[in-house]
């Protein structure tokens, strides 16, 4: 989780109280959020010896989704409406005779398509602490919903120093010239690129734009420089604390939602200080496609609740009038449905984007009540915690492949679709792999439904290492399944590599008899035998394997046993495929398969020596 450091005093003076050490920990604690350190006994012991230092600060703990509790100004405001001393704000939208108007031209297209600016007329300049606290909001915004700036970058500007309207493009980099932020020097952006390669800050976003043949940059009427985004402000519209009195903000992004999060939170959090508290003056937005927008839009969401759900979720039978009243407490403007007698009706206000599902209004109710006073609900039976037993079992079988010269991997559970099934010549029978809906590379398509691409991909990897190499894994696998709930199903497998001059067959096959063995799984000797309990090997013909050197793995449980999940996912059982005449077929399950791999398999996986594998569902073993 994010945290945050405000002073001290300020947070009183605005909370209009002073609190112990433990009282605010107490507040935060029934508000969700944690104290982590109070500074003031470290400031005083470094003023009693003569050292200069800052005033104490409160450094708290916020939930990650949260960003309207990342400045003071914003956790002053929830922390005073959870205390009932205010009622939750109303944003609103200015109209000004003209509107502040930005042009987005084609050529930011390929790189940064997205534009939203809002304007702030202050009643007064910004003092030193709350500009602090603007540029560290912006800051903590950059590190985490924007990502290092990728998804949005945040620019602020002193509004009397430069004209409207605006115009965001993309510029040849030589072409480009201003004074960067905090700098008196007119470069060029091409110049700035070495110039920023060793500061600590800005160093780290250069990338995102370097080798475009364009840079995104932001002009005034005057063709006026604003800011080169994601990388940095002009010197000529620096806000300067306690003169500057309007702000203007862009931001531009590659994505739509953090794009309308970002700029709203922004704008509302220090809307506070504007000359109508509360009211931000909005932007005019003309896109490349003729289309004009306003942002940002401050307007409430409005949403609903099952007043029902919420009592049965936490165990209270309140009205929903007392509902409502715990929910403003939140920031939630709740009331009575004049239209259904089991249902609230909820306004969201716009800088509460973490409440998303009806389940969070339940937890924002929780929290208004105090969780340590709802009632305890005892469970009707006792249970001792214990490892579930697929668990174990894995826990074993790591073990004994560990003991037994083996080496464990963890490759990804995602891989390449091609990987997954073409490269170790098997077909996709469709429906059945778990895909990715937009998938950000080829490397991560599908939900792996065998071990063996991961293991021949770590194999891989390490070939320069002294032969042989033999590397396991246990863990999932996954395929689709309409019939659960969540519409797929997971397997854990058992899987083994071994590759060295000679293909080892005879080693791989150690290991299956050696699992078996530990697990006490008799081995049977035919196919056709009359045993009851054990496992065999059988002729495959698998085009994964060498023709005649590969053989599926049965095993045939108890007959008292329970149905293994093993049927009808990944390893199907053999049910049919035996002739119905054999003892016992009717019940053998496939396990799953061992061989040398086929050349053209190597091959695919950049491998020049044999390999031997072993691949087993180990669930009908439990």
């Amino acid at each position: 989780m994010p945290t945050i450091s405000v002073d001290k005093a300020d947070l009183y003076r605005r909370l209009e109280r002073e609190y112990t050490t433990k009282e605010f920990d107490e507040l935060c604690f029934d508000f969700g959020i944690e104290l982590d350190e109070d500074t003031t006994e470290e400031v005083e012991a470094a003023r009693k010896a003569g050292q200069e230092t800052a005033a104490p600060q409160l450094k708290i703990e916020i939930p990650a989704n949260r960003y309207d509790l990342l400045c003071i100004e914003g956790l002053a405001r929830a922390l005073r409406v959870f205390l009932e001393k205010e009622a939750p704000p109303a944003y609103t939208l200015a109209q000004p005779a003209q509107l502040i108007e930005a042009y987005v031209e084609p050529s930011t297209s390929p790189l940064r398509p997205l534009f939203a600016g809002a304007v702030l007329r202050l009643a007064r300049p910004l003092n030193q602490l709350e500009y602090e606290s603007f540029i560290d909001l912006q800051d903590k915004l950059h590190q985490n919903l924007c990502r290092q700036r990728r998804f949005v970058a945040i620019g602020t500007h002193d509004l009397d120093t430069i004209e409207g309207p605006f115009r965001y493009q993309c510029k040849d980099p030589h072409q480009i010239k201003f004074a960067p932020l905090n700098k008196d020097t007119v470069y060029t952006a091409a110049e700035m690129m070495p110039l920023y390669d060793q500061d600590r800050h800005l160093s780290k976003y250069l990338h995102i734009i370097r080798d475009a043949p364009g840079y995104p940059i932001i002009y005034d009427k005057q063709d006026r420089v604003l800011s080169m985004p994601p990388i940095i402000n002009s010197q000529h519209s620096k806000i300067i604390p306690g003169k500057t009195k309007n702000i203007f903000i862009d931001t531009t992004a590659t994505d739509q939602t953090k794009l309308d999060i970002v700029i709203m939170m922004v704008a509302t959090m220090f809307s506070e200080y504007c000359k109508v508290p509360f009211q931000v003056e909005p932007v005019k937005v003309h896109l490349p496609d003729g289309k004009t927008i306003i942002t940002p839009s401050v307007a409430p969401r409005k949403t609903t609740a099952s007043h029902s759900y919420i009592n049965a979720a936490t165990g209270l039978d309140l009205t929903r009038e007392q509902q409502a009243k715990l929910l403003t407490r939140m920031s939630l403007s709740a009331r009575p449905s004049a239209t259904d007698a089991d249902v609230l009706d909820v306004d969201v206000p716009c800088t509460r984007p973490d409440i998303l599902h009806e389940c969070d209004i339940m937890e924002d109710l929780a929290i208004a009540y105090g969780y340590n006073n709802l009632p305890t609900a005892l469970p009707r039976t006792s249970t001792v915690g214990k490892p579930l037993p697929i668990n174990k079992l894995g826990d074993i079988l790591r073990k004994e492949c560990a003991q037994a010269g083996w080496t464990e991997a963890l490759p990804y559970i995602l891989c390449s679709h091609d990987e997954n099934f073409g490269w170790l010549n098997r077909k996709d029978p469709g429906n059945y792999a778990i895909s990715l809906a937009n998938p950000k590379s080829v490397e991560f398509q599908v939900v792996r439904t065998s071990l063996i691409p991961g293991l021949l991909k770590t194999v891989r990897e390490n070939k320069a290492l002294p032969l042989p190499l033999k590397v396991f894994e246990v863990s999932d696998v996954a395929i689709q399944n309409p019939k659960q709930e969540r519409g797929s199903e997971n397997f854990r497998n058992l899987g083994a590599v071994y590759l060295d001059r000679k293909a080892g067959f005879e080693v791989v096959h150690g290991l299956l008899d050696r699992i078996m063995q530990i697990l006490a799984v008799p081995f049977i000797e035919r196919a056709e035998s009359e045993a009851a309990y054990g496992y065999y090997i059988a002729e495959a013909e698998d085009e994964t394997y060498l023709p005649g050197r590969a053989a599926n793995v049965f095993y045939r449980p108890k007959p008292d046993a329970a149905p293994a999940k093993a049927e009808g996912g990944v390893l199907n059982t053999v049910a049919g495929a035996l002739k119905a005449a054999l003892p016992g077929a009717s019940r053998d399950i496939k396990l799953g398969s061992l061989g040398i791999l086929h050349p053209s398999v190597l091959g695919k996986f950049e491998l020049t020596r044999p390999a031997s594998v072993l691949e087993l569902n180990v669930e009908p073993l439990l």
